[in-house]
């Protein structure tokens, strides 16, 4: 029962891999126009603060998510043709519609994937996770280095080369993991739903830390890739995927796949979806993602990975070709009783922002 249950596992991994790879029959009919907003950077040292905002734009108008609008109205204006592709995409909303009301498009640039996942995790969570608190988490930049030579040549995206000129590699992305440990912890601390979304709408502005957020992100697929690659290599289990993820030609150990696929992420390329089930592992959360061109089929809702699906915390996304994310938000239409959560308010405490909580794992529903 095992092999058959691994075989079938096997089977539709293999295929989400087949269907990356296939060109898609029609293009997104809808604008790009995140793509080309020009977020301000937030303060690295101190981490954001009303103070900050100053008055410039408003926050959610800088913010790399969008203010949320109506899924159907969404779709009706998006995909107005008559077309197959049209069609599905449409009934794919709407299948969606019913569990969630609204929608929130993620900046279009080929970070896309993180973000959606860490703005969906940080908005979500309600406790700490246990691996988040080990305190050796934030030296596995130097531990990956020292063993594997793997940090030193990292890449980073511009607005993480303008701060300390004095710091390599491994001293930059220590801070990066040690943000990420704040940043988590100070959503926790949040008092409400409420707040931990205005903390996000402060966090994710386009500059500097919510970039170093989403390359500690990168960094922690390359340590939980780094732990599997040994665990095969010593003949012990490891979940389907790493199979499919170290028998690509580009990708046969962890140096290669660094260097032809990880550290592409966010410039010239996204996550693939072999990829996706590492972060859901490098997290410990499971992925759900309605995959609207798949509407009609078993693998419309999809799980990134789907063996911990009753053990790990879940967050929601949203994707209409496997390459580009948007997250779903609120209560179905009719249900929805609270207020949109994208404007910043006067009250926010600044103990939601510096949070010391020691609470010890995450939390969150997926159905």
């Amino acid at each position: 029962m095992r092999r058959r249950k691994r075989r079938r596992k096997n089977a539709a991994v293999t295929e989400a891999m087949r269907r990356e790879e296939d060109p898609k029959e029609e293009a997104h009919q809808g604008s790009s126009a995140l793509a080309d907003v020009k977020v301000l950077p937030v303060r690295e040292e101190d981490g954001p603060t009303l103070e900050d905002l100053g008055d410039g734009p408003k926050v959610e108008d800088r913010c790399s998510l969008e203010p949320t609008m109506d899924i159907l109205s969404y779709s009706g204006r998006e995909w107005k043709g008559n077309t197959t592709k049209s069609t599905l995409i449409r009934k794919g909303y709407t299948e969606l519609s019913q569990r969630f009301g609204r929608l929130r498009r993620v900046r279009g640039d080929n970070y896309c994937a993180l973000r959606a996942t860490l703005f969906q995790v940080l908005s979500t969570s309600t406790q700490l996770p246990v691996w988040l608190q080990v305190k050796h988490i934030s030296m596995w930049p130097e531990e990956l280095e020292a063993r594997e030579g793997l940090i030193g040549h990292w890449m980073f995206p511009s607005e993480c080369r303008q701060g300390d000129r004095s710091e390599d590699a491994v001293q930059q992305l220590k801070r990066y993991m040690e943000l990420l440990q704040n940043r988590w912890q100070a959503a926790v601390g949040c008092s409400s739903a409420e707040q931990r979304q205005r903390l996000c709408e402060l966090v994710f502005q386009g500059g500097e830390e919510e970039l170093g957020l989403l390359e500690a992100l990168k960094l922690l697929m390359l340590g939980r890739a780094s732990e599997l690659h040994t665990t095969m290599q010593a003949g012990g289990d490891v979940p389907v995927f790493c199979w499919l993820l170290y028998a690509r030609d580009s990708s046969d150990c962890p140096r290669t796949f660094l260097s032809n696929h990880l550290s592409q992420v966010g410039f010239s390329g996204g996550l693939e979806q072999v990829e996706m089930f590492l972060l859901g592992y490098a997290l410990q959360c499971t992925i759900q993602v309605y995959r609207l061109y798949m509407a009609d089929t078993e693998e419309f809702i999809t799980y990134y990975p789907d063996d911990h699906k009753e053990d790990w915390p879940c967050v929601c996304l949203v994707t209409e070709d496997d390459r580009h994310y948007n997250v779903p938000v609120g209560q179905p239409n009719g249900l929805q009783v609270t207020e949109d959560h994208t404007a910043i308010p006067e009250d926010l405490p600044a103990d939601c922002l510096d949070s010391k909580s020691q609470k010890t794992s995450l939390q969150a529903d997926c159905h």
